[in-house]
């Protein structure tokens, strides 16, 4: 690609006359950077080691750099980031590749439900790392969950909107029995609530002839009942009426709630938070900081399900190591 190319896509300003013409590839890492290619970086040391390493252009976004090389093409840009994007929107322009915005939790079920995961890329949260699996691979179809990100890749970005025929056929809040393409699945480890994603990421699947099993489902990470018994060791459903729930979101714990509170009147239950989380419905939930403060909680006070909001990675360690024993 031409040097006037590189800045008429970025915005940027050419701040000298270099001796180059035109660079081979683009990286946002020194180390990969080999004789002729584009670099994208604001910090000294990065710039200093890609030149040596036999960058050609080097686009930056910080008006103290050092050009320590005026043979090469050096293109000042009021932001490093967004640049580089524009480079990658031009790239995939090229490449006809296929970009979709998926939620947390639609991603935990597509990555659950794949037989394979050859023909699909998952972007990194990370600019520098998602710059690189874009520009520089061979991939056509592409998701992510980073509303940022994603859109500064594609602004008109799409998501996941249209869904499989399915439906719920019963449910409790931990088992669901659902229908599916014809197909019944019985006492699945599915939330009632999370069978819409689950909907969804099938119907991309199909879209794009991904192979996928929908037997692979069971709970995800954004929900995980425990059940548990008066020493909060874990044991199985059937010998005892406490669960502890462990959440990474809010609005799963508010739809628990209504839907225990629709089907479940008898079932007591409390909210474990870090300080200061703020619950629809609750003035204020249980407020911890440590492991310990989490078990006297549960100890000290009459529940039936016990929603634990952001719990300390050593607790959830725990209970995923424990989560085959029901």
């Amino acid at each position: 690609m031409k040097i006037e190319d590189i800045v008429n896509l970025t915005e940027g300003t050419l701040t000298n006359i270099p001796k180059v013409q035109a660079i081979e590839a683009a990286t946002v890492y020194p180390s990969k950077v080999e004789h002729g290619d584009l670099f994208f970086s604001s910090s000294q040391e990065e710039i200093d080691i890609a030149i040596k390493n036999g960058a050609y252009a080097i686009v930056y976004d910080d008006e103290n750099i050092t050009k320590n090389d005026e043979e090469i093409a050096w293109i000042k840009v009021r932001d490093i980031q967004l640049a580089a994007f524009k480079l990658i929107r031009y790239a995939i322009i090229k490449k006809e590749a296929k970009f979709f915005l998926l939620s947390a939790h639609e991603m935990s079920f597509l990555k659950m439900i794949l037989l394979q995961k050859s023909n699909i890329a998952f972007i990194a949260n990370d600019w520098r790392k998602a710059f690189e699996q874009i520009l520089n691979s061979n991939d056509s179809l592409f998701v992510g969950t980073n509303k940022e990100l994603m859109e500064l890749i594609k602004p008109d970005i799409q998501r996941l909107e249209s869904d499989v025929e399915g439906y719920a056929i019963s449910d409790t809040l931990f088992r669901s029995t659902f229908k599916v393409g014809g197909y019944a699945y019985q006492e699945k480890e599915l939330i009632p609530f999370h069978l819409e994603y689950l909907l969804r990421v099938v119907a991309f699947c199909e879209s794009f002839s991904l192979p996928y099993s929908i037997d692979r489902v069971k709970y995800t990470k954004h929900f995980i009942p425990v059940f548990i018994d008066g020493s909060l060791k874990s044991t199985q459903a059937s010998k005892s009426d406490k669960v502890a729930i462990f959440c990474d979101n809010i609005p799963d714990i508010i739809k628990a709630r209504e839907y225990i509170r629709h089907s479940n009147t008898w079932v007591k239950g409390i909210v474990l938070t870090p300080p200061k989380t703020k619950v629809e419905g609750i003035d204020r939930p249980h407020w911890f900081k440590t492991e310990e403060e989490v078990r006297e909680i549960l100890k000290s006070i009459h529940f039936n399900y016990a929603f634990i909001y952001n719990a300390d990675k050593s607790i959830l360690n725990t209970i995923q190591k424990e989560y085959s024993l029901f």
